[in-house]
């Protein structure tokens, strides 16, 4: 046998020996050494301080927590001007119990400006059913005075999907329509998140939107892709902080009651 083949030889050996160690270390990966030798306990992941703040529920999930901003409760509009001069609010209190839009006096908005929010509002179309798709039962909840949740009579009344109640108008349509009949009241309750803006001004996270309708998932996490438009795309046009929630008059004699918020 040559030098040259006995070379070949244990190239050969060498070369499957290394193979079968690497096969063997990839089959039967060692056990990984200890993080610490020091024994966890179940105290070492327990946080105590701060102690979370105590929020006392309402009686019904409709009711008030005790750290919400009343914004309506039937007795009066102290909380709301009009949009069109900052006047008194200009909407009709009908039985200390609801108020009812006075079609053609314009819109209201809150004094008060909020950001993150959680808001509570029920709503119940006009008393008297009149006219069809957006005609019918129209209003909205603009949160920071831009993003609009859609107020609609969508009960057996059909529209384009991204108008009807319960969607970020022009943008997103709701999972479902979770609508009563016009003679019965509905409520949202919703999750709002503030877009943020870099320091230059440019959007650094849209608005986000969770909405319930009458206690159904209609909007999860949705993200707002900016301003609502009526024609053209949404788009965030400027970085803002803080503003007004914001009602529309939209002609129609559309109702609101309860109405509370809490700052997120």
């Amino acid at each position: 046998m040559t030098q040259l083949t006995k070379n070949k030889g244990l190239l050969t050996l060498t070369l499957a020996a290394c193979s079968a160690a690497v096969f063997a270390q990839n089959k039967y990966p060692s056990t990984p050494p200890e993080v610490s030798p020091m024994p966890m306990k179940p105290e070492m992941t327990e946080i105590w301080n701060p102690e979370v703040a105590v929020v006392t529920p309402g009686k019904t999930p409709s009711d008030p927590p005790s750290d919400a901003i009343i914004l309506f409760d039937g007795k009066n509009l102290d909380q709301w001007v009009s949009a069109k001069n900052g006047g008194p609010a200009p909407w009709k209190i009908v039985n200390n119990d609801h108020i009812e839009v006075v079609p053609g006096s314009g819109d209201i908005k809150t004094k008060m400006k909020f950001g993150d929010c959680q808001l509570h509002i029920e709503f119940s179309a006009p008393d008297v059913v009149e006219s069809a798709g957006q005609g019918r039962g129209n209003s909205g909840v603009f949160f920071q005075d831009r993003y609009e949740l859609q107020v609609l009579d969508s009960y057996q009344n059909r529209t384009y999907r991204n108008g009807q109640a319960g969607s970020i108008y022009k943008d997103h349509a709701p999972l479902v329509n979770a609508m009563r009949g016009p003679l019965e009241w509905n409520s949202y309750d919703v999750i709002y998140t503030a877009p943020r803006f870099k320091s230059n001004g440019t959007l650094d996270s849209p608005a986000r939107i969770t909405v319930l309708h009458n206690g159904v998932l209609i909007q999860n996490n949705t993200v707002i892709n900016g301003l609502t438009l009526y024609i053209g795309l949404h788009h965030y046009p400027e970085a803002h902080g803080d503003d007004v929630i914001h009602l529309q008059d939209h002609g129609n004699k559309t109702q609101f009651r309860n109405i509370w918020l809490r700052k997120l």
